[in-house]
């Protein structure tokens, strides 16, 4: 029996390490073509996959790139459902060591830290900041331009490497240094396969195309690797700003981060020094038309929502996109019988903003653009449940 790709001499990764990253990657991408042609013969694929990646000769395969619209014009590149594989490998082997790396304030694609707790944060910095809205405070919001489309590759393959060989202890470090190495540097423009119209593309800012980024420089939005790296290349910010400036009150999410202080010049004068570091050692830069820098009295809008004392509101832009995506379902029902999957899709469309806007004061909002707005055609496949919380699906399909 020839045993060259099982050595167990050798470092590996195990096969059930790899079946448990296939059903992490599947939960929600189940009724997709890929994912589809995928399972049906998953074991002998998950089996294949592994001998490759143990092998050396695992090669990423093409992505599907188009264009979403909502919450904002975005290029989106979804990686070949085996590569999803891979990616879930991955943070799963990392994620741990990189939640002991990550500042507690840090807020994208973290267990238990999402879009609610960044705004819960937020809102409880204003009131220790202005001490329960009894001093001064003023808040300083920046965010990057083009960000994922601005990371340079070998800065953060870089800084993966070196933490990898400093944090990981598995006999498979160099496996996963290559896996990393071949997911930053994979150009996913190359060989894409276009869905929609290249029209999609018009007026989408070169700022947020892959298809025009420096070369070496950026990451597909989509990709499960793509956001936890992405927090990963700034968390030396993160800890520039936290320790080396000692500011207590700092919140990011992404590449939206905003800072509190009692003085407001000293927040003006802080910028410059934002910048330097941003550039110097990330080759990122602040948007010049987005550095908000206001009274806490003022509110900022964070995540979809109005921060103002003592209480948080649904931004307009929320609003407006939710309205929209009822009519895009709308628009579903009235053209055709829906298929289980554009069902399962308006579902988790409508339950996205029902979750993000049942935190707030939001009931009478709720109720009135879902039963004002909201096809009665829906009601047959159905329900709310939760006081207008989620939609839940019939279990008996007309």
């Amino acid at each position: 029996m020839q045993l060259s790709l099982f050595d167990i001499s050798q470092p590996k990764i195990e096969l059930d390490e790899l079946f448990q990253a296939y059903f992490e990657c599947r939960k929600n991408k189940r009724n997709t073509a890929n994912a589809i042609a995928f399972e049906i013969d998953y074991e002998n694929n998950l089996v294949q996959l592994c001998e490759e990646i143990n092998s050396g000769t695992y090669k990423i395969g093409r992505s599907i790139a188009f264009i979403v619209d909502k919450p904002v014009k975005r290029e989106i590149f979804a990686a070949d459902f085996r590569d999803r594989v891979v990616h879930h490998l991955i943070i799963g082997k990392l994620n741990q060591l990189f939640e002991k790396q990550f500042i507690y304030d840090s807020y994208s694609c973290r267990t238990g830290k999402g879009t609610h707790f960044g705004i819960q944060r937020i809102d409880k910095f204003i009131r220790q900041c202005s001490m329960n809205y009894t001093k001064d405070c003023y808040l300083l919001k920046l965010d990057l331009q083009g960000f994922f489309m601005s990371i340079n590759k070998s800065i953060l393959f870089t800084k993966l490497e070196q933490f990898i060989k400093e944090k990981y202890n598995e006999t498979d470090k160099d496996l996963i240094i290559k896996l990393c190495k071949q997911v930053i540097f994979n150009d996913p423009t190359k060989n894409c396969i276009i869905k929609g119209n290249k029209s999609d593309w018009d007026y989408l800012p070169q700022t947020k195309s892959l298809f025009h980024s420096k070369p070496n420089c950026g990451l597909p939005i989509g990709n499960l690797t793509s956001q936890v790296f992405a927090n990963f290349y700034m968390d030396s910010f993160d800890h520039f700003v936290k320790h080396d400036l000692k500011k207590r009150y700092y919140s990011r999410y992404v590449d939206d981060f905003v800072i509190m202080h009692e003085d407001k010049e000293y927040l003006k004068k802080l910028i410059p020094k934002l910048s330097e570091y941003l550039q110097t050692e990330l080759q990122v830069t602040i948007h010049p038309k987005k550095i908000y820098l206001q009274h806490y009295s003022k509110g900022v809008k964070f995540l979809g929502t109005v921060i103002l004392p003592n209480r948080i509101y649904i931004a307009d832009r929320t609003k407006g996109n939710f309205y929209n995506a009822i009519e895009k379902q709308n628009q579903i029902a009235r053209d055709h019988k829906p298929t289980k999957e554009e069902q399962q899709s308006f579902q988790s469309s409508m339950n996205s903003y029902l979750g993000i806007m049942k935190h707030y004061k939001s009931y009478k909002l709720r109720k009135h653009m879902i039963n004002k707005n909201l096809s009665g055609w829906w009601w047959n496949y159905v329900y709310l449940s939760g006081g207008i919380a989620k939609f839940e699906m019939k279990t008996r399909i007309i």
